[in-house]
């Protein structure tokens, strides 16, 4: 389970065994997780993230989208 970035208090990672699916993040702050596709940017799911919240993760996913796909490609791939 890979940690690709911090910011603030959002953990953005991948599990190892997610080969199967589409490029995508999870974010994590305490015990709330969130989901995003990364191709385009949207939200797959979340649990206990206010929606106000999961705006915010969204910017965050898509100005870092490309940090992201390197890092999915190069460890999915690799």
């Amino acid at each position: 389970m890979p940690t690709i970035l911090r910011i603030g208090p959002y953990r953005f990672f991948f599990y190892s065994n997610e080969k199967g699916e589409p490029p995508h993040i999870h974010v994590q702050r305490e015990r709330f997780l969130a989901k995003f596709w990364l191709n385009p940017v949207a939200l797959a799911g979340s649990k206990r993230f206010a929606s106000h919240e999961l705006r915010a993760i969204q910017k965050h996913v898509e100005d870092n989208r490309k940090i992201f796909l390197e890092a999915w490609n190069e460890y999915i791939s690799g």
